[in-house]
């Protein structure tokens, strides 16, 4: 029977130490790791969130959580809401429609790897898999940083660091700690939810000896595929059944393992590997992992979903996002969807969408920096990436499962519609593109809402990788209204955006009605909005910054008295004498 679910959450500091080294963390109620959201489908989910942080702002999403109806409560900042100021409380309240493996996390200022994530079960008692497996397991993999995060995005995104080279973690957990053991008992099948909540680092995962079989992916049942090794990037999810052996004395390893490529230096002294056990007898040791001399693990692009859903084979809207990195004028380096770099708007969009009557399916009163594609209701639209970079890139879409019709091989270069589609392409919420590949995703736009489509590294949230999905703005102003503000169309039938969403913005001096720069009165004129940094000078190109960093820096490498703040103020006085 449907229930509602009620979590009060009151998110402030602790201290933690999962791999040794102790240092403040965010948990909640005074906890770390923070407590998993349970539901089952069906239910109602009350989430009250304090904010006693004292120096931060905050936010929740609902990492895969459609929210069908209810897009004010998706939590990413400057889309879908305004952070949750210090001090004050904000209430997140939602339908479950869905089952499957997810995870929440803060949408806010690049916060969530300080430790506000955790898991999102719901459970499902029509689950095909329901008679196949004993007891579910909780499992997740992650990455961990000893410095904090506004420290490292202030040097991640700055002159000082004009290659973009993201901060490489300090260490891989498992379920937040390491070292874990997991007892099991002999003869019984295991049904592991297991979630990548990392904000960097992809892993490699394997359980020594066992065999795991693929049942569901981002919330996406599939058809039983077996897997020796699988692959989560950041964001990922798998549940798999292992069954255990029916008579054994040994101990076996359970192998997470970050996957080196992604980051640009390895530090000597990183250790990749985070190590758990299936314990079957407590008294026996604990094996050391076998060498493994190469990774290859299951492609989930042959995943097949389990209600088979055929490739949608007509498409009404197609657009291209082509994924650069490079400079702009202060040094630093950015992240670009079609040579446009993310920038949050002064208004909310989804209070922009609200508030700007017919001209809501106008792309650009959202302003340009925003990244915007209107969306028509109902039109099965496809996302063609071409990722222009040397990295690896998950993708994510809020709102909405894809089906992942084309993945390239890396260095396969743009798309040329060359492809052979499967019958049932798999579904999921988040998916890798390849180094200077591509992919091709498609999706029925049926929930009117506005949706972040973006990078799951956190570093490039951060440096711009997002776009703004608005999905059928018209009928959004039919399901929600924003009473609170006099630019708003009155609908006495619609949801209304709670009074703590609309304080939020107003105790921080937000707008929330008008365009993306919040002017009401006429909404074609962006004066103001929120822009990037200048381009480049002209003539002055990318690997000239670096040999400017570091020719400045190399200028006082000698002088151990001269720090390296102090190198970087010297650094900024070149900067300004090319007028940067």
């Amino acid at each position: 029977m449907a229930k509602t679910v009620t979590y009060d959450f009151n998110v402030g500091w602790v201290t933690a130490q999962p791999d040794g080294f102790s240092r403040p963390t965010i948990g909640i109620n005074g906890q770390w790791p923070i407590p998993p959201i349970t539901a089952a489908v069906g239910d109602k989910v009350i989430v009250n969130v304090h904010n006693d942080l004292g120096n931060q702002t905050t936010s929740l999403h609902f990492h895969g959580l459609y929210q069908n109806g209810t897009t004010h409560m998706d939590g990413p900042v400057g889309a879908s809401q305004c952070s949750i100021p210090i001090g004050a409380s904000f209430v997140y309240e939602f339908q479950i429609d869905q089952p499957g493996t997810y995870w929440y996390h803060s949408h806010d200022s690049g916060q969530y790897p300080d430790g506000l994530r955790g898991p999102l079960i719901i459970s499902d008692p029509d689950s095909p898999y329901k008679d196949q497996y004993d007891e579910e397991i909780v499992l997740t993999l992650s990455d961990w940083y000893h410095d904090q995060m506004p420290g490292l995005l202030s040097w991640f995104i700055s002159y000082a660091n004009p290659t973009g080279a993201e901060p490489v973690p300090d260490s891989a957990l498992m379920n937040e700690t390491q070292d874990l053991k997991m007892n099991v008992e002999p003869g019984k099948t295991y049904m592991f939810r297991i979630i990548n909540i990392g904000a960097f680092a992809a892993q490699y995962l394997w359980f020594e000896g066992h065999t795991m079989r693929v049942v569901e992916v981002d919330g996406i049942y599939t058809e039983e595929a077996d897997a020796n090794m699988i692959y989560l990037t950041a964001a990922q999810r798998y549940s798999v059944l292992v069954t255990t052996y029916n008579e054994t004395s040994a101990n076996f390893a359970i192998v997470g393992s970050m996957d080196l490529d992604l980051f640009d230096v390895v530090p000597e002294n990183l250790n990749p590997n985070v190590t758990g056990w299936l314990v079957y007898d407590e008294a026996a040791p604990l094996p050391t992992p076998a060498f493994t001399e190469s990774f290859e693990p299951f492609d989930d692009f042959t995943l097949i979903p389990y209600d088979r859903e055929p490739i949608f084979d007509t498409v009404d809207y197609s657009f291209n996002l082509d994924v650069k990195m490079g400079n702009l004028g202060d040094g630093a380096n950015y992240a670009w969807f079609n040579n446009h770099t993310y920038v949050p708007p002064k208004v909310p969009t989804l209070y922009s969408a609200l508030t700007s009557g017919n001209m809501a399916t106008d792309a650009a009163i959202y302003g340009e920096h925003t990244i915007p594609f209107i969306l028509e209701k109902n039109n099965v639209v496809e996302i063609v990436l071409n990722n222009m970079d040397a990295g690896k890139h998950p993708f994510h879409l809020h709102g909405h499962a894809f089906q992942t019709v084309v993945r390239s091989a890396e260095e396969a270069g743009v798309y040329v519609n060359n492809e052979t589609f499967p019958e049932f392409p798999m579904r999921r919420d988040t998916v890798m593109a390849r180094p200077n590949g591509n992919i091709v995703l498609r999706f029925r736009a049926d929930n009117p809402g506005i949706w972040l489509f973006h990078c799951h590294i956190e570093w490039h949230v951060a440096s711009g990788l997002v776009a703004t999905m608005i999905e059928a703005p018209l009928e959004l102003q039919q399901q929600l209204s924003l009473a609170q503000s006099p630019y708003a169309s009155p609908n006495a039938s619609a949801l209304a955006i709670p009074t703590s969403h609309v304080q939020a913005c107003t105790q921080q001096g937000i707008p929330i009605a008008g365009n993306a720069a919040g002017n009401t009165e006429d909404l074609s004129n962006l004066n103001g909005e929120n822009i990037p940094p200048a381009p480049l000078p002209a003539g002055f190109e990318a690997k000239g910054i670096v040999a400017l960093v570091f020719s400045a820096v190399a200028a006082f490498a000698g002088m151990a008295v001269i720090g390296w703040y102090g190198a970087l103020e010297e650094v900024q006085g070149c900067w300004d004498k090319v007028g940067l």
